[in-house]
């Protein structure tokens, strides 16, 4: 099968971090032109509030378009906006926080030309420090969630083997896995049509669990792959860490995300 020859990327941002979306879009625009995409490869930069004016006229990335105007519409509702746009082959979606290593879409285009049924190719994921984030994940309960997200570094150590089958720990770098149930949205390599297909993310999520929901509808159309030969470079979550408002919309998203897939409590 062809390698797919057309890349579009959506970015949503909110209040971003200037210096490190820069840093983004330049590992992007590098990971664009090792990987033989065209260097005027759409970029959708949504802008949920905060980018500054004429950003974008300091960014040397041909494709990059920015999308205005629209408000706090909240992350997959951001993403969304672009659907009737894309006419590309793949679609990447990526978090403003996460790098791409120069020959990330490179490996990437190679695997998914090799596997015609895989639709949605997440990466290996590592933190500014160089330690693995364990992003694919098995069906959460109640209790892995406030484990992993909430609890102290002691009591965490006491549930160490529980966290490490939910976190899905033989994800470890040296192979291929292939349909994990819940995937992470901070890099989520699509074929386009099945996205499409999808309509994209559940604006009912604000912000929290769209990607865990999207997930769990993809596996119903297609094969989802962790591909360790792609990496990245990731610095984002800890909603705990973020204030009583981001605890709250965890708390909501989680509520929707269990009244619609299944409650574990424990």
């Amino acid at each position: 099968m062809a390698e797919p020859s057309r890349l579009s990327t959506a970015i949503v941002v909110y209040r971003p971090d200037t210096v490190l979306l820069n840093r983004v879009l330049d590992s992007l625009r590098r990971a664009l032109i090792e990987a033989g995409f065209s260097s005027d490869s759409p970029v959708h930069l949504i802008d949920n509030g905060g980018l500054p004016d004429r950003f974008e006229e300091g960014v040397p990335l041909p494709g990059l378009r920015v999308h205005r105007g629209h408000g706090n519409l909240g992350y997959g509702s951001g993403h969304n906006l672009v659907l009737p746009e894309l006419e590309s082959d793949l679609h990447l979606v990526l978090n403003p926080d996460a790098i791409l290593e120069p020959e990330a879409l490179m490996h990437a285009r190679k695997f998914l030309a090799a596997n015609p049924g895989c639709g949605l190719l997440v990466p290996e994921v590592l933190g500014p420090d160089g330690s693995r984030q364990h992003l694919c994940k098995r069906y959460p309960s109640v209790l892995d969630l406030a484990l992993r997200g909430f609890a102290p570094g002691w009591l965490r150590q006491r549930f160490a083997e529980r966290l490490s089958r939910y976190e899905m720990r033989e994800c470890n770098g040296e192979r291929v896995v292939w349909n994990p149930r819940i995937v992470s949205g901070c890099f989520m390599l699509w074929r386009t049509s099945v996205f499409k297909r999808l309509n994209g993310f559940d604006p009912a999520y604000f912000l929290y669990f769209e990607d865990f929901d999207l997930s769990l509808r993809a596996a119903d159309l297609t094969r989802i792959a962790y591909v360790p030969e792609v990496r990245i470079v990731h610095s984002g979550g800890h909603a705990a860490r973020k204030g009583l408002r981001h605890l709250g919309l965890f708390a909501r998203s989680a509520a929707r995300f269990f009244s619609r897939h299944g409650w574990r409590v424990a």
